[in-house]
């Protein structure tokens, strides 16, 4: 009897409708479920199954993605989503520098999906982040022309995801070169904060060959970054890739294996593109693997967990984690995306300003940043220090002025209303 109680809970915990939102893995859960079943053997010989069914949870806990099996059948509401009118009092007047950086920081944004994901998940990035590039194309094996897909001629699944890398920034290069500065390429599971990507790029020079994202340390001796958490290439190192490194098949690998974001980090190492640290001033991170809970809350990436070997930088868990100025995520489903695009854009505690200094501070590794970029920065820096004092001081003088305009109007009208009752006191005597 309490052997079946047992298997129950476990059939209940893995296969039953689950009132949460949380993705399975078949595959993981038929293990599982062979695991549970086989403890519960050994708890019933060992007699401690009756203290353990009572325990245990009728449901799994609540958990998010690690991997894309996890998030295959994820699908977003097939109704459109409204959003908050940019017109509304809370909202009139605050992208006016976001909207100025974007004229002059244009970022192409590229999304690698396919036929049956457009309606299930690309529609809902069309439908947030995206809306913010200066160039959206999404990449497929069909044609959709109201998502705004591309037909490549590419196999599906992630066996050809190198192919259609190579395949996407071939199609970049001859349709889109000088549409944008920078060319970002993401998933259809990253999340994307665009204005935060223009703000990190914006002391770079796109005429340099170099790239940007969650930098790896594996396989490749500089580095290569998170195809999932996404990276961006800028004007010459998509140049660099397409002309040089595509068609020499010992700078990269010319069939449609392999890891697509280990190759192409070999492509770039093989043709002088150099990988940039993409974190804030403070060592934080910008470009993350997974959903901000995991890397927020301690406990969802276990010790053992590969991200700790793989990653280049050191990484913190907590809100140390992630700079004020993170730029994506990976494994966000279509719901979480509405949910991110409601806290960033949307929601905002009374009285809280943010004070973003521009051009934004250098990461800490320099090293990794060309020369010219560096001397840039210091000039920049200056000058928007002595602007900075020049506005501070005539505030200053402007405040001084207004507050002896204030004393004097009130000395004035202090005296006219002494003459006032005086004529008042006059008219009483007369009367």
């Amino acid at each position: 009897m309490a052997v079946s109680a047992c298997v129950l809970v476990v059939m209940n915990t893995h296969f039953l409708p689950q009132t949460h939102t949380r993705q399975h893995s078949p595959r993981r859960d038929l293990i599982s479920c062979v695991v549970m079943t086989a403890s519960c053997l050994v708890l019933w010989t060992s007699g401690d199954i009756t203290s353990w069914v009572t325990l245990s949870p009728p449901q799994s806990i609540e958990s998010h993605a690690h991997n894309h099996d996890e998030l295959e059948s994820a699908a977003g509401p097939m109704d459109n989503v409204a959003m908050h009118s940019s017109h509304e009092a809370h909202h009139a007047g605050e992208a006016v520098e976001a909207e100025i950086l974007k004229d002059k920081v244009r970022v192409l944004c590229w999304v690698m999906t396919n036929p049956t994901n457009h309606q299930k998940k690309a529609r809902h990035i069309k439908a947030t982040w995206a809306r913010r590039c200066n160039k959206l194309v999404f990449m497929s094996s069909e044609e959709d022309k109201e998502l705004g897909a591309v037909a490549l001629e590419v196999g599906e699944g992630r066996d050809h995801l190198w192919e259609k890398t190579k395949a996407a920034f071939i199609y970049i290069y001859n349709n889109h070169f000088e549409d944008a500065d920078w060319f970002m390429k993401a998933d259809d599971d990253t999340y994307v904060i665009v204005e935060n990507l223009r703000y990190m790029l914006s002391p770079y020079d796109a005429s340099h060959p170099i790239w940007f994202g969650c930098r790896f340390k594996k396989y490749v001796r500089q580095g290569y970054m998170s195809g999932g958490a996404g990276y961006v290439l800028s004007r010459e190192a998509l140049r660099k890739f397409v002309e040089e490194a595509i068609p020499n098949p010992k700078k990269c690998r010319p069939d449609h294996a392999g890891a697509e974001d280990v190759e192409i980090g070999k492509c770039m190492q093989n043709v002088g593109v150099k990988a940039v640290d993409s974190r804030d001033s403070l060592g934080r991170g910008r470009f993350f693997p997974f959903v901000p809970e995991h890397h927020l809350v301690p406990g969802h990436i276990g010790p053992k967990n590969w991200y700790w070997d793989w990653i280049y930088y050191p990484s913190k868990v907590g809100l140390d984690c992630c700079s004020d100025t993170a730029v994506s995520f990976h494994y966000v489903p279509p719901n979480k995306m509405y949910e991110l695009e409601y806290f960033l854009y949307h929601l905002r505690p009374y009285g809280i300003n943010h004070q973003d200094p521009f051009p934004p501070p250098l990461p800490p590794d320099t090293k990794s940043i060309p020369q010219k970029v560096i001397e840039q920065y210091k000039k920049d820096s200056v000058y928007t220090i002595q602007h900075s004092d020049d506005n501070t001081k005539q505030s200053r003088q402007e405040n001084q002025g207004s507050e002896a305009k204030r004393q004097q109007t009130s000395k004035d009208g202090n005296t006219a209303d002494v003459s006032l009752r005086r004529k008042d006191d006059k008219s009483k005597v007369v009367s």
